[in-house]
């Protein structure tokens, strides 16, 4: 294996367990998830990948750029919602973002144990449900919502990539 090719499965591997590890805390950990995504689409770059996985990458990095920009950008301004005085809707420009890292997890060319990992990563995030029901706010239940959705989105798309692949092989 030649050095670029080395570097190329070091950075993905490196990337992805970052947006794994960034996923435990989507708001603090957004800069991680930002920066794994990155490492993996510059990885996928690197190591001469096909055109379609690489243009793939790069726009889950874009689409997660958006959307982390978004969040610091409206976490600036004072937050959305509740006692802000801005809309509940400004919380759709955060989608992108979640939206992003699910699609690197479960994407075209994710490991076997990236796969794994992101259905545990997708259990938690049902299993933390009915903790912030019980003890949010008034406007809880929206969070709530989304976080579950993307742990489901999470889950089904880790447990249909990895049924393709057994597929693939029979």
């Amino acid at each position: 294996m030649n050095a670029r090719k080395l570097w190329s499965r070091i950075l993905v591997i490196v990337g992805s367990i970052a947006m794994l590890v960034g996923a435990l805390d989507l708001m603090e950990g957004s800069l991680i998830i930002l920066a794994g995504s990155g490492l993996v689409a510059f990885g996928t770059f690197l190591g001469q990948s096909e055109r379609r996985l690489i243009a793939y990458r790069v726009w889950v990095f874009i689409l997660i750029a958006i959307g982390v920009g978004a969040m610091w950008g409206l976490t600036w301004v004072g937050g959305f919602g509740g006692n802000s005085g801005r809309s509940m809707w400004l919380g759709v420009l955060i989608l992108p973002y979640l939206i992003g890292w699910s699609m690197g997890i479960w994407g075209p060319g994710s490991p076997r144990w990236l796969l794994v990992m992101g259905i545990v990563v997708g259990l938690f995030y049902q299993a933390i449900l009915p903790i912030v029901l019980a003890r949010g706010g008034k406007h809880a239940w929206v969070g709530a919502t989304v976080i579950s959705a993307l742990g489901v989105l999470t889950i089904v798309g880790c447990i249909s990539r990895l049924r393709n692949r057994t597929a693939e092989r029979q």
